[in-house]
C-alpha cells in the first residue's frame, strides 16, 4: 500500500484546532504513519547559494492509501482542510 504526505500549506486560520479527533479516526482505520507541525529550518547545499526556506508549509500528514483518490478521502475532518485551507497530498514512492 503506498505512503502519501499531506502538506498543510498557511492559508487558513485553524490555529488551536483540536487535532484529536482526526488523528484518532486515522490512528483507528490502521491508516496514520506520523505527523508533525512545521517549525523553523534552513536549507542548505554543498555549494553555491541554497534557495530560501519555503515558509507557506505548516504542517504534515503521512499516511497509506490505496491511492490518491483514497488519500483524499481521508481529508474528512481535517482541521485545516475543513477550516478552509490547501492540503498538498503527494506520494513517496518507495526505492528499493
Amino acid at each position: 500500500m503506498p505512503d502519501y504526505i499531506f502538506l498543510m500549506h498557511d492559508d487558513a486560520d485553524d490555529n488551536g484546532a483540536d487535532w484529536e479527533p482526526y488523528l484518532a479516526k486515522l490512528k483507528e482505520s490502521g491508516h496514520f504513519e506520523g505527523g508533525s507541525a512545521i517549525g523553523a529550518g534552513a536549507c542548505v547545499r554543498k555549494t553555491g547559494v541554497a534557495p530560501p526556506l519555503s515558509t507557506h508549509l505548516t504542517g504534515y500528514v503521512r499516511v497509506t492509501a490505496d491511492n490518491i483518490e483514497h488519500a483524499k478521502s481521508m481529508l474528512s475532518g481535517n482541521p485545516h482542510f475543513e477550516a478552509g485551507g490547501t492540503v498538498e497530498i503527494r506520494e513517496l514512492p518507495r526505492t528499493s
